[in-house]
């Protein structure tokens, strides 16, 4: 199945959460594979933040 979906990755600030999703969304059901931001600490997901989260990094 190689090659049969294009893949797009989605990059940029995490203060556009929004446009992110409608992005992902739109480009997803237009049938590719959409890699992109999981959190988005500029946006509220504090998860980002919070020490146990960033002390394997």
């Amino acid at each position: 199945m190689q090659g049969k979906y294009p893949v797009i990755t989605l990059c940029g600030s995490t203060r556009f959460k929004e446009q992110f999703m409608e992005a992902q969304k739109k480009l997803t059901l237009e049938g590719n594979i959409v890699i992109s931001v999981g959190l988005f600490g500029h946006s509220g997901d504090q998860e980002v933040w919070e020490k146990h989260f960033c002390e394997d990094a």
